[in-house]
């Protein structure tokens, strides 16, 4: 799998206004009530904890897969 990673920087910048406070500084980890709502839909364990990571649900991982393949890799169809 080739991956675009332009398409990964533009995601992750754009995840980044999500986190925006004060003007011009923003969180450097994703927004909080997002990570909720995916737990919420069963897709991750549950984000709140002294854990810096989560566990995908069976369909969270392929839910995340086929969406990083459609938005991420070269070649995707538009």
């Amino acid at each position: 799998m080739d991956i675009d990673r332009d398409h990964i920087d533009d995601a992750v910048l754009a995840l980044l206004f999500l986190g925006r406070h004060d003007g011009m500084r923003t969180w450097k980890s994703f927004d909080w009530a997002a990570m909720e709502r995916l737990h919420t839909k069963g897709l991750i364990s549950d984000p709140a904890g002294k854990a810096k990571s989560v566990v995908f649900t069976d369909e969270g991982l392929r839910q995340s897969e086929a969406l990083f393949r459609k938005l991420f890799t070269v070649g995707r169809e538009a």
